[in-house]
């Protein structure tokens, strides 16, 4: 099975299985000497990690992980980082009576229609356990850009919509998402949402969500046209996650809803420097950095494992039906948050390595 590596320069792979013995991660092209410890990793990896709050799954996992290789004394050496995570409380006895349906807007089916076989205890390898390694490996990623763009450097991002309810932009307060367990920006939609999804999880149901992200502190000149555009690898990387099922940069899709003179950014000089009076494209132009900030969002579609019945086919193409029980998000889009971060960091050092290569 290809396609377990992202990056060029500063590439990750990721290994495991969501009920196997652990899950696991390798860095490669990560510069020497930044400074890294378990504890900063741990701070981000809790941020998404099952059980952490009661509008999430309730599988109970630490995430506890170790650093295997690449690190001495809390620097990195150069060599290969490697990290691992125990898994601890898998139920497999829940999928028992899946293993020969095909859970409908899983990847039972396409999975093992291409390998002739899956691991259908919570979805194996295409479970979204498999993020808490993306997550690790974008604090590495963190820590390499702050380490040489400065305190100026900066990925945030924030829950704007739930279902079909979205905050007001002009509540938003980018402190706030860190004091609420929605990552929500607007406070006036916290007690909205937590009647909405309380009702969802009372129904059986699910539902998606839109997460924005936000990188400052960005050079011009990071990505490397034609193909390997910065925000075409923004969008790659986003869409590699589980659910996500749409990316935009910038003004994205309401682009087609304003006029050419007011999307095309004007520029000016202040004080000698390139300013910008609007960002609709999100801090990227023929694929390379303005200097604004990068601003994106994707869509995390409803989680598919629900407790409504819903119908199916088994693997011996026999019509049925499937409810799925066990431990599952109402709203997966929550513990994406910082798997999006993870993953625009990821790319932004890659491409930050790659231009150091150009320059030089």
């Amino acid at each position: 099975m290809p396609g377990n590596s992202f990056g060029k320069i500063f590439k990750f792979s990721t290994w495991g299985e969501s009920h196997g013995p652990a899950i696991g991660c390798t860095i490669d092209g990560a510069p020497s000497k930044i400074s890294i410890n378990e504890k900063e990793i741990q701070f981000f990896l809790n941020q998404r990690r099952p059980g952490s709050n009661k509008f999430v799954t309730q599988r109970k996992e630490k995430d506890k992980v170790k650093i295997l290789s690449g690190v001495f004394n809390n620097y990195t050496t150069g060599a290969p980082i490697s990290f691992i995570i125990y898994n601890e409380d898998q139920k497999s006895k829940d999928y028992e009576k899946l293993k020969n349906k095909f859970r409908p807007g899983h990847a039972d089916y396409t999975y093992e229609k291409k390998y002739g076989i899956r691991d259908y205890r919570g979805g194996g390898r295409s479970s979204a356990r498999e993020t808490a390694m993306r997550v690790a490996a974008g604090v590495i990623a963190r820590k390499i850009l702050s380490s040489k763009l400065g305190k100026n450097f900066s990925i945030r991002g924030a829950l704007i919509q739930m279902g079909s309810l979205h905050i007001n932009r002009d509540n938003w307060d980018w402190n706030f998402t860190k004091k609420n367990p929605f990552w929500c920006p607007d406070k006036n939609m916290i007690k909205v949402w937590e009647n909405y999804l309380m009702q969802i999880r009372k129904n059986g149901s699910s539902v998606g969500a839109i997460i924005e992200l936000e990188a400052s502190g960005i050079p011009v000149g990071l990505g490397e046209p034609v193909y390997d555009k910065l925000d075409a690898d923004i969008a790659k990387a986003l869409m590699s996650i589980n659910a996500v099922k749409g990316v935009e940069i910038g003004s994205g899709f309401a682009s087609a809803f304003i006029p050419g003179e007011e999307s095309s950014d004007e520029m000016t000089l202040k004080k000698g420097k390139v300013k910008f009076k609007s960002n609709h494209a999100g801090g990227v132009l023929g694929g390379i950095s303005s200097g604004q900030n990068i601003i994106a969002r994707f869509v995390v579609k409803p989680t598919s494992s629900i407790l409504k019945s819903k119908k199916t086919v088994t693997n011996k193409l026999k019509k049925t039906s499937v409810s799925v029980g066990g431990r599952h998000d109402p709203c997966v889009g929550i513990r994406a948050v910082p798997i999006g971060e993870a993953m625009l960091a990821c790319v932004l050092a890659d491409h930050f390595l790659r231009n150091k290569v150009f320059q030089s």
